[in-house]
């Protein structure tokens, strides 16, 4: 067991503890547990958003896929940055004008229906589910490597964690949580990167030729190709990467905790320099671990390459730097999943149990009791999972969850603000077709069958060859809610349509 990690451990554990105890004083009504009350500031709300983006699947696994696949691990942090432009031009100012507490909310603005509300809270329960799987396998094996701990104790730990956090402090201690992890991640991976950068002499070209040497890819270390064979496969997942943020959840309600539509767009600008200025940084991490680790060496610790971030700060600045690396991802891995169990579990209280279930009658205790059962059940469910998917690069798993997000919510966000002949039947078949196509695809996928035992989850040969299922998904999403629409028989409001246009650019106004 490495000493000074465990120390730094606890010292983050205590630190967040302390927030969730001060939180939890504040988180007396579902309007605070929700969304703190709407009273964040822009730039609170940008490092929140960037705490909550910088995942393990960024900080983990972009550097371990770029140290073994070369230019292929970049795509991700070019579609990571990409998709905030999606997400400020076309998404944030219309959802903090109709929203309240989900994404739901949008969408119930327009269409009154039980249905939308009950598919809606499915799509957000399995998107989180999806990411959160990542972020446990990534603090398994992070703990199993610094701590000595099995895999299992070490995902149960992080489990417990999320779920103390949200249960007691709600979305106040949530935010502050992913307000201190995005600064410890991005003081750490700074420092890091300088580091790497100095290694070769801060010349690019240097950098360059050193590792056309020392990879086993050799030259091709920076040609694209070398991970993703099939372009259709590259062009899949980009598409996933750069549509899925503008559907994702747990990003999206963190625009309902502040006060107006400005202060939403001020929040995603600060949050998209923090995270432009991060996901620079990933390739300094990603070729700093190829030359530095050595492919053999990441792949002896993680076959999913997820363990080359922290690997780096070891070869580079002994046991206490590897400890700190290792510690600030460990803040990161806990401020993400808090955030996702959060969302999860408001979708399941506010849209289902309150809106279906009580048909609008639960008081603010009914409504806090079940989504403090349902941050249980759904920590309980992604540790589960995750136990089954421990060997999967979690770069790749939030890909997926990415890949659900673009297919099922983004089609129906878009056209609830911009079409006027939308209508109930086109949103519900639109986030259906969306869900189960990415599913069920995913299901099929290389990465989960491998005629070759060890590679992915079942042996046996794929049925569907691409890795990411966005480029197919995607459009089936958008062409079950134009289906949906055109072949109802029940036509739209105008009026509504109308009212929605005015409120999503101008906020809530009597009509």
């Amino acid at each position: 067991m490495n000493l000074t990690a465990f120390w730094l451990f606890l010292g983050i554990v205590a630190i967040t503890l302390l927030i969730t105890y001060f939180a939890a004083k504040k988180t007396n009504s579902t309007d605070e547990f929700y969304t703190a009350g709407g009273g964040l500031t822009g730039w609170q709300n940008g490092l929140a958003i960037a705490g909550d983006y910088m995942s393990a699947a960024s900080f983990l696994g972009i550097a371990g896929t770029i140290a073994l696949a070369g230019f292929d691990g970049f795509f991700y942090s070019i579609g990571f940055l990409v998709a905030y432009l999606v997400v400020l031009y076309l998404v944030a100012e219309p959802l903090r004008n109709l929203g309240k507490y989900t994404v739901a909310d949008m969408i119930a603005a327009r269409f009154n229906e039980k249905k939308i509300r009950g598919v809606a809270a499915l799509n957000t329960i399995t998107i989180s589910t999806f990411y959160m799987i990542a972020q446990l396998v990534g603090a398994g094996a992070l703990i199993k490597l610094l701590l000595g701990l099995d895999f299992t104790t070490s995902v149960l730990i992080v489990g417990l964690l999320m779920t103390v956090y949200v249960v007691f402090g709600g979305m106040t201690a949530t935010s502050w949580v992913q307000i201190v992890k995005a600064v410890l991640l991005m003081g750490g991976t700074f420092i890091l990167s300088i580091v790497v950068f100095s290694k070769f002499n801060f010349s690019v070209t240097e950098m360059f030729d050193q590792l056309k040497a020392v990879t086993p890819l050799k030259e091709k270390f920076l040609d694209p190709g070398n991970k993703y064979k099939i372009p259709l496969d590259t062009l899949s997942l980009n598409l996933a990467l750069v549509l899925g943020t503008a559907g994702l959840p747990h990003i999206l309600i963190r625009f309902f905790t502040v006060k107006d539509a400005p202060t939403a767009r001020s929040s995603v600008v600060y949050a998209t320099w923090i995270i432009g200025i991060f996901y620079v940084l990933t390739l300094f991490l990603g070729f700093g671990a190829a030359a530095f680790v050595g492919y053999d060496n990441i792949i002896a610790e993680d076959k999913g390459g997820n363990m080359a971030a922290p690997l780096l700060a070891r070869a580079l600045g002994g046991d206490f730097f590897f400890a700190f690396i290792a510690a600030v991802a460990f803040a990161t891995i806990l401020a993400v999943v808090t955030g996702l169990v959060l969302s999860a579990a408001s979708a399941f209280a506010h849209d289902f149990y309150s809106h279906i279930v009580r048909k609008g009658k639960a008081t603010e205790a009914e409504q806090m009791k079940v989504a403090r059962w349902a941050s249980v059940g759904v920590s309980i469910l992604s540790i589960i999972l995750s136990l089954a998917a421990s060997k999967l690069n979690v770069a790749f798993l939030v890909s997926v969850a990415f890949a659900i997000a673009a297919s099922s919510n983004l089609p129906v966000i878009l056209f609830t603000v911009f079409w006027r002949r939308f209508n109930t039947a086109g949103a519900v078949t639109g986030m259906l077709v969306g869900l189960i196509s990415s599913l069920v695809l995913v299901a099929l996928s290389p990465s989960v069958w491998s005629p070759e035992a060890g590679k992915a989850i079942f042996v046996g040969a794929p049925l569907f060859p691409l890795t990411n299922p966005g480029i197919i998904s995607i459009p089936l999403g958008f062409l079950g809610a134009i289906l949906g629409t055109v072949l109802s028989k029940k036509k739209s409001s105008g009026a509504k349509f109308d009212e929605i246009v005015v409120k999503a650019n101008v906020g809530n106004i009597n009509m």
